[in-house]
């Protein structure tokens, strides 16, 4: 039977982003590094206001090194415009720093984290958001909204509303832009692109 990592100790507020980052680059928490290019950290403003969350590092982050942007990336970045927010004022981050996968002939197939993966590498997310101190935090996809809010929360029937995590923070939750690429397959693509250009939208309109 496989035996579950110890979660790391949350880093210290003193932490700062690049510290955090170099460290992050020799993580060995979990065996995800041995197949992964590099650490793919988080990008944006030290002292953003929000910090949006994805799942994890995907093809083209692991070979260059920042998250989205691959295709889920340049989504977002076209859902950000239309929504009216601006991407360089936010922090941008995944729950995974490595791109997990698995080899269909020469491609590099997306893998989901399992528990004992997502334990690992929750240290790096801890650390960011106690650098950061963002007022907002915005979830995108099941996994990133189920570390924020709890195992409980049901995205799609909760999607797109403020809630409070804390006295100081809120947190809104939203699909992961690849889940809007997928719903192209289901021909409702339209709908999904609009539910979540109006659930970012949101960044326009924060609670006090």
């Amino acid at each position: 039977m496989a035996v579950r990592p110890k979660r790391p100790a949350r880093p210290t507020r003193t932490s700062s982003i690049a510290s955090l980052r170099r460290a992050a680059k020799r993580c060995h928490a979990c065996p995800l590094w041995k197949p992964a290019t590099q650490t793919v950290f988080g990008a944006g403003p030290d002292d953003a206001s929000i910090v949006l969350i994805g799942e994890q590092a995907g093809d083209r982050e692991d070979i260059e090194g920042e998250p989205f942007v691959g295709p889920a990336g340049r989504l977002l970045d076209q859902a950000l415009d239309e929504a009216g927010v601006d991407r360089d004022a936010l922090y941008v981050t995944n729950v995974i720093k490595h791109f997990k996968f698995e080899l269909r002939g020469k491609r590099r197939l997306h893998k989901r984290a399992n528990a004992a993966e997502i334990d690992a590498c929750l240290r790096w997310l801890d650390g960011e958001l106690a650098a950061i101190e963002p007022r907002y935090v915005v979830c995108l996809g099941a996994m990133a909204s189920r570390v924020m809010l709890g195992s409980g929360f049901r995205l799609m029937q909760e999607r797109g509303t403020w809630r409070a995590l804390d006295e100081r923070r809120w947190c809104l939750a939203t699909v992961h832009p690849s889940a809007v690429l997928r719903s192209r397959i289901a021909g409702d693509y339209d709908g999904a692109y609009a539910g979540f250009v109006a659930d970012l939208a949101k960044l326009k309109r924060l609670p006090r």
